[in-house]
């Protein structure tokens, strides 16, 4: 599952990023501003038109991102229970 198919106010942990070809700019800095393995994200808004940007937090970040950059993003649903 990618970012980009996470429900509104849904949450996920990142599970990577996926790199397009080697040395891959926009993969680097997705791994700069913290979506790397581990890390919680949620989605909080979509734009009004066509659903763009996503405005998602990781950690206590938030950043408004392309639909094309969210879904280079891989995430995992949490466990059960998990964060309660």
């Amino acid at each position: 599952m990618t970012l980009s198919d996470l429900p509104l106010h849904g949450s996920a942990l990142v599970e990577g990023v996926q790199e397009l070809h080697a040395n891959d700019a926009i993969a680097r800095r997705l791994k700069e501003l913290g979506f790397v393995k581990g890390e919680d994200v949620r989605l909080v808004a979509r734009g009004p038109i066509g659903g763009e940007p996503l405005l998602v937090q990781v950690g206590f970040t938030r950043f408004a991102l392309r639909r094309t950059e969210a879904a280079r993003i891989l995430i995992s649903a949490h466990a059960a229970g998990a964060g309660a």
